[in-house]
């Protein structure tokens, strides 16, 4: 039988509505599948994993601490030495399975002919990783630009 009325109508069109029960029923069932295994996701899986001996990290080169006064004066690790001094342990040092870091202080007032000449004998012994170390400014300098 037909939903409505007594009366047949000659011309049944289809019915054009979407049944939403259907839909609140699936979206009910999901709801409480997913409240009862939202528990099951959070415990952690305790895993014995193998113990492996590998091999030693690659351990890091040493560093130079090359330091150079507003005289331009070269200073080695806090030891004064010589122009000709420094190239020659630079060449000791470039020819060390590991090559050291070489950590560059300068002055301010340093002359940049001093620098480039210390950069251009690292590079001719072999060194390639110089490194420049800046101090940084003073507290009272970073909160005085504050706006």
């Amino acid at each position: 039988m037909a939903f409505g009325g007594l009366e047949k109508k000659q011309t049944a069109a289809p019915m054009a509505e979407i049944n939403m029960t259907p839909l609140i029923d699936v979206m009910l069932v999901l709801l409480v599948i997913f409240i009862i295994t939202a528990p099951l996701f959070t415990h952690a899986i305790r895993l014995d994993l193998p113990r492996v001996a590998a091999a030693p990290a690659r351990q890091t080169p040493q560093t130079i601490s090359l330091s150079i006064d507003a005289a331009g004066k070269l200073y080695w690790d806090g030891s004064v030495i010589t122009l000709e001094q420094m190239r020659a342990r630079f060449a000791q040092a470039g020819k060390q399975s590991g090559q050291p870091e070489i950590q560059l202080r300068a002055e301010r007032s340093t002359r940049y002919e001093v620098i480039a000449q210390v950069m251009g004998a690292a590079q001719q012994s072999g060194l390639e990783r110089i490194g420049f170390v800046t101090d940084p400014p003073p507290p009272a300098a970073a909160t005085s630009k504050a706006p």
